[in-house]
């Protein structure tokens, strides 16, 4: 076993048969964690992002924080039954993406792909930054900061790492900071409203000057920031295959519980905001503030802060579930490479955790890891692909028509206009602070996918074989199935090079040799050494006046090709094999190049003869 296999094997343990798929699968405790993380990691922020908008109106504005958080739990609700249905109705996945290429057609379907995986990246980025924005603004790890950065790309490594070992390992892995997250807020909105119920709660309101006018654009700007309390909701529909027999059951089971833990969490936070008269503060969460309000400063409210901190860093691990999933059935469909509809070693789709790893780092590094610069651009893809997989689903009942159909045409019909209205919210409140740059990269990512399909259809177009040509080349009647000619690049002559020279005269009738002369060779010397080796074959040597191995040869293989139109062109290539991986850096890489320089201006067929060292 190699080095790089052994490294493997230790790093995300030992490759699994395809027969443990099933066994690999989550249960609904796991499932919650793994593909819900996202969702309920929200309530680490989403009541504040709505007060920070209040607060410039003053006390008397922070009271509508309520109302607010109130209409976006009334559209969470419509959002979860809606996706209860399209997990019935599609119970392979895929979610938005493919319930708009099934029913609105190929675009829509794309939209809604490219949506999705720009905001499962913005996903990775916000909550790794969050987490360690959070972690650093600690008095004891202040000092921290400076390294941000190198900090979240660690982050997103252990998690790449975490999630290439498989899905049961992330559920176990996850399950404890999750759960204990959700735990840790219910037992503080119990303890708040006790305390309220009993009459402890002895705050006075803050001192703020109202500064503008609580106007309607106001109001929907706080709903528009609050919104992001739905991100990661629709993440169950494009996972009901990573859930145990019934996986759709299961997932709207799942669904379900995600929601009721959302709803109650977000509204029992901006509840309790108002009746301890939380403001926001740029050193401090809503949460933290809350939790030392209610808890004091005891062991209890520092679990609660390091929970948070867990939970919005493993956010990050739904996108990590969900992203390689629609990758993998954009590459079914041909707008994606290939590679990102295969199973790694450990049954995950381990490219397309690569993949999201890769962009979600650079994207922290174009930022400099700012939660700032991440959050306006957040929430936009996601109520985009709400609306499409709403729409889409309207479209399934008026086909289908089965029992009930109506009413669950109005549900999926109420969730598209909501969804819709929100997402014409959220793009006009945001577009100026960032929003613009998500509206422009999805239709850049559809052209990409648009690109790769092409590019497919192409490949298939000329691979295509039509009758005659199998008939032709069953009856040995194909006009070019001509005898293979050979070409033998020799550098000195050793063994490697009658290695060479063996193969070449067992698949070849006519060969040719070529040594490249950049200004060291003894020609006399060569081509005696080649006279005793072999008199049938002509050895060229070719000056190089610039010392350019690749050139010569490529010009040289290019122009043979061109006077054997009829045949086939084998390049044969000699290959020193050393006895350990590091000797490799001691010789120079000049075949690996030529066979990049050969395959990309030759259609020779390019073959290396190894000799082990």
């Amino acid at each position: 076993m190699s080095f790089y296999s052994k490294l493997k094997r230790f790093v995300i343990g030992k490759p699994l048969p395809n027969d443990a798929y099933k066994t690999e699968r989550l249960n609904n405790f796991q499932g919650l964690a793994v593909l819900s993380s996202d969702a309920i990691s929200s309530n680490a922020y989403a009541t504040e992002e709505i007060l920070k908008v209040l607060v410039l109106a003053g006390v008397a504005g922070l009271g509508i924080s309520i109302w607010i958080s109130v209409v976006i739990v009334s559209l969470l609700a419509i959002v979860v039954l809606s996706y209860r249905q399209t997990v019935a109705a599609y119970p392979s996945g895929g979610g938005a993406y493919i319930v708009a290429s099934t029913n609105l057609g190929r675009n829509p379907g794309l939209l809604a792909a490219a949506s999705l995986m720009i905001d499962y990246i913005l996903t990775v980025s916000v909550s790794i930054a969050s987490g360690v924005e959070n972690i650093t603004s600690l008095p004891q790890l202040k000092s921290l900061h400076p390294f941000a950065i190198p900090i979240c790309l660690g982050l997103i490594f252990l998690l790449m790492i975490m999630n290439l070992r498989g899905i049961r390992e992330t559920g176990t892995a996850v399950m404890v900071p999750t759960y204990a997250f959700v735990a840790s807020m219910f037992l503080m909105i119990g303890v708040g409203l006790f305390q309220q119920a009993t009459g402890q709660v002895h705050v006075a309101p803050p001192a703020i000057k109202a500064s503008e006018q609580l106007g309607i654009f106001f109001v929907l700007r706080a709903f528009s920031q609050g919104c992001v309390a739905l991100t990661g909701v629709e993440a169950i529909s494009n996972g009901v295959q990573a859930f145990k027999e019934p996986e759709a059951k299961n997932a709207q089971i799942t669904t379900a519980a995600m929601g009721v833990i959302l709803g109650t969490i977000f509204l029992g936070i901006t509840y309790l905001a108002n009746i301890y008269h939380i403001v926001p503060k740029k050193d401090e969460s809503v949460v933290a503030m809350l939790a030392h309000q209610i808890f004091g400063d005891g062991p209890i409210y520092t679990l609660t802060l390091v929970f948070t901190l867990l939970i919005l860093i493993l956010a990050a691990n739904t996108s990590f579930a969900d992203f390689p999933r629609v990758a993998s059935f954009l590459a079914n469909d041909g707008f994606l490479p290939q590679q990102l509809q295969l199973f790694g070693d450990r049954l995950v789709y381990s490219n397309g955790i690569v993949v999201l790893s890769i962009f979600a780092s650079l994207l922290i590094v174009v930022t400099g890891a700012s939660v700032d610069a991440l959050i306006p651009l957040y929430a936009i893809g996601v109520y985009i692909s709400f609306t499409l997989s709403q729409s889409g689903m309207v479209k399934h009942w008026l086909n289908e028509r089965s029992e009930h159909w109506q009413v669950k045409l109005f549900l999926n019909g109420l969730g598209a206009v909501c969804t819709g209205i929100v997402l014409v919210i959220i793009a006009t409140a945001k577009f100026t602070e960032g929003a613009w740059a998500v509206l422009i990269a999805i239709p850049l990512v559809i052209a990409l996918f648009l690109a790769v399909n092409r590019h497919y259809k192409l490949v298939d177009s000329r691979l295509a074989a039509n009758d005659q040509d199998l008939e032709n080349f069953a009856s040995g009647s194909d006009p070019e199935f001509l005898p293979p000619t050979a070409v033998v690049v020799v550098g000195e002559i050793h063994k490697g090079t009658l290695e060479a020279l063996k193969y070449a005269h067992s698949i070849a009738e006519e060969i040719a040799a070529i040594h490249v002369d950049i200004g060291r060779t003894d020609r006399d010397e060569l081509q005696s050494q080649w006279q005793k080796i072999e008199k049938d074959v002509h050895l060229e040597i070719i000056d190089s006046p610039k010392r350019s191995l690749l050139t010569p040869i490529v010009n040289f293989v290019t122009e043979f090709e061109e006077n054997h139109p009829d045949t086939s062109t084998t390049v044969i290539i000699p290959v020193a094999v050393t006895r350990h991986w590091w000797e490799e850096l001691l010789h120079n890489q000049t075949a690996f190049f030529l066979k990049n320089a050969l395959q990309s201006k030759s259609q020779a067929v390019i073959t290396t003869v190894r000799y082990y060292l």
